[in-house]
């Protein structure tokens, strides 16, 4: 059985401030062409499909195309949740919407009801695992503490659970939306810590045939079975040394992958991080490739050039963002703000200001743990705030 694994469309989504419905149009072309063309026996897409809980209107009008486009293949969808996405209204009308093949799964408690499609070899079951909130699902899910791994590792013994209930030999897909240890996350991804612990280890999905994450914006494989398809489009210039891309999956008839290959997805506009000299970047034929692109510029003179947006858009017209790091000012002054938080996270720079307001000394465990717990109730409450608007 063949799939195209998708994730991260984060429709509505712009690139600083170029507006980016149109490329994101572009992409559903290429993945309904790539569905025809490949014979491709159903669809994942592993969450994030908005970026943004309230999207505007042409981003759902988008969705909405996307999905009678999809539906009018007679392709199998299975889609879910992530955590840019408000799973109730994502998941408003999946009734009568699963009629014509198009199945949301945003529900945490309906994990365990999968999507069951057959060929020559038997029954596949592909289960659909939206992004799980830990303070919000604990109780559904019985976990043993308020984390990601928790809920998570209980959620999917639901699902090896009715696997246990079907037909010997029948395969099983999920989908889910997580940070699993060894993935490479970009600028553009939200964090989805609690408590400084945000990694789920691969092992969680042991049982199943393949899993098929969304998330991280890179497409990259965990192991043979774990794989995350990344963003169709870049979202930052973190992202500028990615290969954009899906992945077409062939499970075969013992739940082995057969064949796994990558699919380009369109690229609107090349990407270049570019830093030095401002004279050096406007006048070394070196950077002419980079004159169509969209441009991250970094500017190393020692003293701040005169009007230099105006004169990098002379060559550079797609150049969207302007930063200055003089030579020789990192020897002297350490590292800039933005360098000294870059992988950190919200709990780490709490405790590093606590220390800093008292002039030395971390706070001990008793004070972690309150930050900790601040930090949950907080992201708990945006979370409920959003379920009930």
């Amino acid at each position: 059985m063949k799939f195209l694994h998708t994730s991260d469309w984060h429709l509505g989504r712009a690139f600083h401030r170029v507006n980016l419905l149109g490329a994101q149009a572009a992409f559903v072309d290429h993945l309904v062409e790539t569905v025809r063309a490949h014979e491709v026996d159903a669809v994942l897409v592993a969450g994030d499909v908005y970026d943004r809980a309230v999207p505007p209107l042409p981003a759902v009008e988008l969705y909405d195309r996307a999905l009678h486009r999809l539906a009018g293949l007679g392709v199998p969808t299975v889609m879910i949740s992530g955590n840019h996405d408000s799973a109730r209204r994502l998941g408003v009308g999946a009734g009568l919407i699963g009629r014509a093949g198009i199945h949301l799964r945003t529900d945490p408690a309906g994990c365990a009801d999968p999507v069951v499609l057959a060929d020559v070899h038997g029954d596949v079951a592909l289960y659909g695992l939206p992004y799980l909130e830990p303070a919000l699902v604990k109780d559904e899910f019985a976990a043993r503490k308020v984390s990601h791994e928790a809920v998570l590792g209980a959620a999917m013994d639901r699902i090896r659970a009715d696997l246990a209930t079907r037909p010997p030999g029948t395969r099983s897909v999920v989908l889910a939306h997580a940070f699993v240890t060894g993935g490479q996350a970009s600028d553009s991804e939200r964090d989805i810590s609690v408590g400084g612990v945000e990694a789920v280890p691969a092992s969680v999905f042991d049982g199943v045939d393949y899993a098929a994450l969304g998330h991280l914006h890179g497409c990259q494989t965990i192991n043979e079975r774990v794989r995350y398809s990344g963003s169709p489009l870049a979202y930052s210039f973190s992202e500028a040394d990615h290969r954009k891309t899906m992945w077409l999956i062939e499970l075969g008839a013992q739940g082995e992958i057969a064949a796994a290959e990558r699919i380009d997805t369109p690229v609107p506009r090349a990407l270049a991080r570019l830093r030095g000299r401002i004279d050096d970047l406007l006048d070394d034929p070196a950077y002419a490739v980079h004159e169509d692109a969209w441009v991250e510029a970094t500017l190393t003179d020692p003293v701040r050039p005169e009007d230099p947006m105006a004169r990098l858009a002379a060559r550079f017209p797609h150049t969207l963002t302007l930063a200055f790091d003089p030579e020789g000012r990192q020897e002297e002054t350490g590292a800039s703000y933005a360098q000294r938080l870059r992988g950190r996270t919200d709990q780490q720079i709490a405790e590093d200001f606590v220390a800093h307001v008292r002039g030395g000394g971390h706070p001990d465990e008793a004070e972690r743990a309150v930050l900790q717990g601040a930090f949950d109730d907080v992201r708990a409450d945006d979370s409920r705030r959003e379920t009930h608007r």
